[in-house]
């Protein structure tokens, strides 16, 4: 366990729950938030160090943490099979799965994109975080409450010029979002997206000046959202894209 009890939010207490990206801005703030709200957080990410950080920072706020690290882009089936077989052996449960990874190179046309960036962009953000789910799923079907989370873009916004495939997966996520939603709604398994907003990260300084950006806000503004997608009150949102106001 960490060295500090959690502060009693207790609304992920005794859940398991998995965050990929958990390294970046918004997995590393939902991770801890996660912890805090009495989770143990599996964090999958492909960069150890910062995992490692995140780490320290979950472990200290609620139940003992799982470092799982895995790099979406080489990932196949097989890895997250894997993966869902230790998770089963380990916990024999699983009870929540939080996207946040995202692979963004900046703002290119698609003329002029490179094949394989475009490829990388289409897998790393929308196969991958299928082959995952897909994994996980048996695993979180034997939960009597499970929650399938997508942190997701704007389509509106990204699927204007320049984007390229990066815009295009997330317009794929919407509609995955909404076609396991009609596939798992008398299942456990409730599926929602989270359209969290502009926020300050490495990926969006790819495509917006910081100082001039002022409609972004810190990850850290809407981890409880996650935590809320994740927990029981997220069946209000079940089905939906949800975008929190503020």
């Amino acid at each position: 366990m960490g060295n500090e009890p959690h502060d009693g939010i207790g609304e992920l207490d005794g859940r398991v729950v998995l965050v990929s990206g958990a390294a970046g801005g918004l997995g590393s703030a939902a991770a801890k938030a996660c912890a805090r709200a009495g989770a143990t957080v599996v964090l999958l990410g492909r960069k150890l160090p910062r995992l490692n950080r995140v780490y320290d920072a979950a472990a200290a706020l609620g139940p003992e943490p799982v470092l799982y690290p895995l790099d979406l882009e080489g990932a196949g089936p097989d890895d997250y099979q894997e993966l869902a077989s230790r998770l089963e052996q380990e916990f024999g449960r699983l009870d929540g799965v939080l996207h946040c990874a995202a692979e963004f190179r900046g703002l290119t046309p698609l003329l002029q994109t490179d094949p394989a960036t475009f490829a990388r962009a289409i897998h790393v953000n929308l196969t991958a975080p299928w082959w995952l789910s897909q994994a996980c799923l048996p695993l979180m079907a034997r939960s009597p409450d499970a929650a399938l989370v997508f942190a997701m873009d704007d389509p509106e916004r990204v699927g204007k010029a320049n984007w390229g495939g990066y815009g295009i997966a997330h317009h794929g996520l919407a509609a995955l979002v909404g076609m396991l939603h009609g596939e798992l709604a008398n299942s456990s398994v409730r599926v929602a997206g989270l359209r969290p907003g502009p926020m300050r990260t490495a990926l969006r300084a790819r495509a917006y000046v910081d100082e001039h950006d002022r409609a972004a806000r810190d990850p850290e503004t809407r981890a409880q959202a996650c935590v809320t997608l994740l927990s029981a009150a997220g069946a209000a949102h079940r089905g939906q894209v949800w975008a929190p106001a503020g």
